[in-house]
């Protein structure tokens, strides 16, 4: 069975698992207190171009999500996020056990709007309802469009003038740094955001994210929230030394650019063949729309989500390259498409 279900059923890419073993036997300081954590943390500061930010290594994106915005907002304050969201999908009510509500507005192919910010801030009018003090978007999104640079600038400008953080979840991040046409460079998510992370987990690591605060005055008592939320990892070296090599002479990027190309054959292919997407993508993530007898076909020899039903006897199913994903994969299934 061939699978495109996700980007995070395999261990890690030979960098990452090649310095996991050369630094198997060595010992040190537990909880993230390691010369492979500063290491890390300094090459993250040096490719965002922000000296000052303070990184914070952790174990998943959810954890990390559910950390961030427990540790910024008060408890009477909420986030707003997009529909398709992670948090709001996905997430089975993680930021709701915080004790904060999140604020769900439309957004057009998975991306928030000035206007829909707006007018989701707008709908709270007073203290019988929750107060938004944050806004959540993802890059990629959930259906793996980009934002631009002028899009996330506007966001920046929206929260400005409404007073909310803006938080940026990268669980995919190497895909859409790496991605056709982006314009977003780390070193602009350090400049428009009050906090981000770089993911790990999706993108080459065992497991693992890397969070950002630009601004070291917002990260004040965050060791104290990781740790009350379970997000402490006693061997935290493991977390240092993986980001230590996936930071390491461009290996973050290869790997994104690498799936993105495979992901980019299985667009061309699917079109060729004469289907559609249900939104066009430039990351890892495609979303071709197929009859309900092809897919069943499918699903013989490979293994994909069923994202959603289009119309009768139609679904758009999920497709996802990683790291690891095989040329000869990606020829199996269009071939499967003819």
């Amino acid at each position: 069975m061939i699978s495109f279900r996700c980007d995070y059923e395999e261990g890690a890419c030979p960098e990452v698992m090649n310095r996991l073993v050369e630094t198997n036997l060595v010992r040190t300081p537990g909880y993230g207190e390691d010369a492979y954590c500063r290491r890390a943390a300094e090459r993250i500061r040096r490719a965002a171009q922000c000296p000052q930010a303070e990184v914070f290594f952790t174990l998943g994106g959810t954890q990390t999500n559910l950390m961030v915005i427990a540790h910024l907002l008060r408890p009477y304050e909420a986030v707003i996020a997009a529909q398709t969201g992670h948090i709001n999908t996905h997430e089975t009510g993680a930021i709701e056990s915080t004790g904060h509500k999140v604020v769900v507005c439309p957004g057009q192919e998975g991306k928030l709007t000035p206007e829909a910010v707006r007018e989701a801030f707008a709908a709270h009018e007073d203290h019988h309802m929750v107060k938004p003090a944050m806004l959540y978007l993802s890059q990629p999104t959930e259906l793996g469009t980009l934002y631009t640079r002028a899009e996330l600038t506007a966001l920046r400008q929206v929260c400005d003038e409404l007073g909310l953080y803006l938080y940026a979840d990268g669980a995919r991040l190497s895909s859409a740094l790496a991605a056709r046409g982006n314009d977003v460079g780390l070193c602009d998510l350090a400049t428009l955001c009050d906090a981000f992370y770089i993911g790990g987990t999706k993108c080459g690591a065992l497991f693992g994210e890397a969070l950002v605060f630009p601004r070291p005055q917002l990260a004040e008592g965050f060791a104290f929230t990781r740790k009350q939320r379970g997000g402490l990892l006693a061997k935290g070296r493991l977390l240092g030394v993986q980001f230590d090599a996936l930071m390491e002479e461009g290996v973050y990027l290869k790997y994104g650019a690498r799936q993105n190309a495979l992901a980019d054959r299985l667009r061309e292919g699917v079109k060729q063949a004469g289907y559609r997407l249900l939104t066009e993508t430039v990351t890892n993530q495609l979303f071709p729309v197929f009859p309900d007898p092809l897919i069943r076909a499918l699903e013989r020899e490979f293994s994909f989500h069923i994202w959603q039903r289009v119309r009768p006897g139609e679904s758009a199913i999920r497709l996802v390259t990683s790291f690891s994903t095989e040329e000869e994969e990606v020829s199996a299934f269009l071939r499967a498409l003819s």
